[in-house]
């Protein structure tokens, strides 16, 4: 059976928008082949972080969120560690109220923005 996953991880910020791109296109890439489903992903960007982190003040932070089996997070998060672009990562299970958050926020993220009339 399939379990709810989120992950985020944060990116050394000395890459170039490709490198990031290739990164996150990596991580994506083994979700599937895996046997993982992709729900949604988002690129949050280069971000200041709480507390510097071999030497860095600021990372790239990219969320996915995926249903996989329970035995592959220990094999992504392998792979997170042996990422040298990688400085930091969370993995954990969703429960049925955190996938209806998420979904919920996802949705209004798409509605269009109404400007009000003056």
């Amino acid at each position: 059976m399939l379990k709810h996953y989120e992950t985020v991880f944060i990116a050394t910020p000395v890459l170039s928008d490709a490198q990031m791109k290739e990164t996150a296109q990596k991580f994506k890439s083994l979700i599937e082949s895996e046997g993982g489903d992709i729900v949604s992903e988002e690129d949050w960007g280069l971000r200041k972080l709480a507390y510097p982190i071999q030497k860095k003040s600021t990372g790239f932070y990219y969320l996915i969120e995926f249903k996989a089996g329970c035995e592959f997070v220990k094999k992504l998060e392998t792979e997170y560690r042996r990422d040298e672009r990688i400085i930091r990562f969370l993995t954990f299970a969703m429960d049925k109220n955190a996938v209806e958050y998420s979904e919920k926020r996802r949705k209004k993220k798409q509605e269009p923005v109404v400007k009000k009339e003056e």
